[in-house]
């Protein structure tokens, strides 16, 4: 059994970490006090070919693999502190170009694929409601077939990157009788008569991704928009959200890796009673932690990714992997403030930031409460 990762792939994240710390180091502190998201670092990772890792070449992307994703996000999100835009990168990949690479027809996947992949269009997945969350499928947004389109009406909230997308993954049923068997996929592009793109809804975290509402009032889509056939709504999500659960918090690894090294250079730098502060039992033990989180968090991500990659379902690898990632991110993040005391409580310090981004991934792509209803399940209960 070999744990090592081979020098291909070794070479990818020693080059996206040495792109994160060349290109992605503005004034983050500013841009997430201000809440503002920026299309400029965007378009450098769509230049330098992240946000085509996953996708064919011949729809503009890299044929990189899944694992070689993954490796790439972790090194990304060890490298950038922006962790929204790493957040929003990795939900277009996952949630939008995934599906649309593996449901879309021949005409999608070639309309939109290569505008994803380089950066000229920005997409958003929409499902949650209102009234709608973990229960997912319970949609109040309908779509009527009449002639050549399909006519939406309702409305979605929580959707990452909706102010600023321009193709937007929006589930509907056709027929709320049927449950599951009714809720249909489609590809709404923005300026599509009426879509209303709704408020944008501030955030304590992650908040250079930006979130906002949507509207449908008589949308009008084409049939040509539709993503697979009507009633596959539910097998495009569950896809979506397996890739997510899999490999959304990819970019956690790495920024826990970050957290740690920023943690263990303070612990050394800072003296307490004539003594570095890491001479401490207290605080070294914190450290400890941090550390055996960060390695089994990455073995936990490439056990499901491997899983992925080696077909059948890996629905409980991939929540395993999504709840203590998210867990871990938390509480390493939480110890990286109790460690730098005061001073992590500031915003110079940039520690309490990674708190706050932290937080929502307990919540995204399925709460932590059911990751556990997915595991309990994969285990017959």
């Amino acid at each position: 059994m070999d744990f090592s990762l081979s020098d291909e792939l070794l070479e990818l994240r020693r080059a996206v970490v040495d792109f994160g710390r060349r290109e992605l180091t503005d004034d983050i502190v500013r841009r997430d006090r201000e809440g503002r998201f920026s299309r400029e670092l965007w378009n450098r990772c769509a230049e330098f070919g992240i946000l085509g890792l996953p996708i064919p070449q011949k729809y503009g992307g890299g044929e990189a693999g899944l694992m070689a994703t993954i490796v790439a996000m972790e090194g990304l999100g060890y490298a950038c502190k922006d962790n929204g835009l790493v957040f929003g990168l990795n939900a277009q990949m996952w949630s939008v170009e995934l599906p649309v690479l593996e449901f879309g027809t021949d005409e999608q996947r070639a309309r939109y694929l290569p505008r994803l992949c380089d950066g000229s269009w920005i997409a958003a997945h929409g499902m949650t409601e209102p009234d709608a969350g973990s229960d997912a499928f319970s949609l109040s947004t309908t779509a009527e077939r009449a002639g050549d389109h399909y006519i939406l009406n309702g409305a979605k909230t929580f959707v990452s990157e909706a102010p600023v997308a321009d193709l937007f993954l929006v589930f509907a049923t056709l027929n709320r009788d049927q449950g599951v068997l009714g809720v249909t996929a489609f590809l709404v592009e923005r300026g599509t008569p009426g879509l209303r793109v709704g408020r944008e809804i501030e955030k304590m975290g992650l908040r250079t991704s930006p979130m906002g509402e949507l509207v449908f009032e008589d949308c009008r889509v084409p049939v040509a928009n539709r993503l697979g056939r009507e009633g596959r709504g539910a097998l495009i999500f569950n896809q979506a959200m397996e890739y997510e659960r899999c490999c959304i918090l990819a970019g956690s690894v790495g920024a826990m890796e970050r957290l740690l090294e920023t943690s263990i250079r303070y612990v050394r730098e800072r003296h307490q009673f004539g003594k570095p502060i890491g001479s401490f039992q207290s605080v070294a033990n914190r450290l400890v932690d941090m550390k055996v989180r960060l390695e089994t968090a990455r073995l936990l991500l490439y056990k499901a990714t491997w899983s992925k990659l080696t077909g059948g379902s890996s629905t409980l690898e991939t929540a395993m992997a999504k709840l203590y990632l998210s867990e871990s991110w938390v509480q390493s993040a939480l110890d990286a403030v109790q460690i730098h005391g005061g001073y992590g409580f500031t915003t110079e310090f940039e520690v309490e930031r990674e708190v706050r981004d932290a937080l929502g991934s307990r919540l995204f792509s399925g709460t932590s409460e059911i990751q556990r209803n997915l595991i309990a399940r994969g285990l017959g209960l």
